[in-house]
């Protein structure tokens, strides 16, 4: 039954996923789809500042109070990974190529633009440009991670369920889950899943190709055709890490990105404008 359920999500999810690809190859559904975000982002950005911030005070809830010392799992079970690790694959697996894409462009873009209380290019701008990055990267962020971890977390390693979210909904609408809604719910997850993934991928692609222009002086050109292999490698490595398992391939790549990331901070101390960064 189990394996009837993941096949039929799974082929759902696909066909859903195939059919917004070919919609993106439409003439003219490119700027739809920007005008339908612009309208969403401008009449319900309300819904989901309001959205988020209760999600943090849940979050701060469960932190607080006595249910924030149940454990994710058996009574008597130990951590299967050390801290140093966990926290690696927490950024490099959770936030990876978004917070590393926007840890730069997002300020800029800030620093750039009109922002609420300074000009375009000013010492407040500047200031300003940081505040909302680390807003928009900070607790608000990971608490909308927090709250889908642990519903699926507490209902697959305290209930034993299957790890998914229609499960995490059944105390809510009871065996329904199990039937057309759990479907639903399900392929609606692994296709926003899709979008997601593909999104901060292409971000990641963009990055890695314009930084390998710049170092080879163009000898590598800035074009989709180098994107497409980058992203044809990126896919492979990640298809190869995962099937290693959770504690090999995905542990040793998380270990190595921080180690990457703590040297790469390192050297932006030691050889850059160290007191201006500190006193931003």
């Amino acid at each position: 039954m189990k394996s009837r359920k993941y096949t039929s999500v799974f082929i759902g999810s696909l066909i859903v996923s195939l059919i917004l690809v070919a919609l993106g190859f439409v003439p003219g559904y490119g700027e739809v789809s920007k005008n339908w975000r612009a309208l969403i982002g401008t009449d319900f950005g309300w819904f989901y500042l309001l959205l988020v911030t209760l999600i943090v005070l849940v979050c701060g809830f469960f932190v607080l109070s006595p249910m924030g010392q149940i454990k994710l799992g058996e009574p008597d079970s130990k951590p299967e990974y050390s801290t140093g690790s966990w926290i690696a694959m927490l950024f490099s697996a959770g936030m990876g190529i978004g917070l590393v894409f926007y840890g730069a462009a997002e300020p800029l873009s800030h620093f750039a633009n009109k922002t609420p209380h300074a000009a375009p290019g000013s010492q407040q701008a500047m200031a300003d440009s940081f505040q909302f990055t680390f807003f928009h990267w900070g607790i608000h962020a990971w608490a909308v991670y927090g709250i889908v971890a642990m519903a699926l977390a507490y209902f697959g390693f305290r209930k034993e369920e299957k790890y998914l979210l229609s499960v995490t909904l059944k105390p809510l609408f009871g065996k329904k889950t199990d039937g057309w809604l759990g479907y639903i719910i399900d392929i609606v997850t692994v296709v926003a899943t899709v979008i997601g993934v593909a999104t901060t991928l292409g971000f990641g692609a963009i990055q890695i190709n314009g930084g390998l222009s710049y170092l080879t002086d163009n000898a590598i050109p800035n074009n989709m055709e180098v994107r497409t292999v980058i992203i044809v490698v990126t896919t492979a490595l990640f298809v190869l890490s995962a099937l290693s398992g959770l504690g090999k391939g995905i542990k040793i790549l998380s270990n190595l990105n921080m180690i990457l990331a703590i040297a790469l901070l390192a050297i932006a101390i030691a050889v850059g404008p160290t007191v201006k960064i500190l006193t931003i």
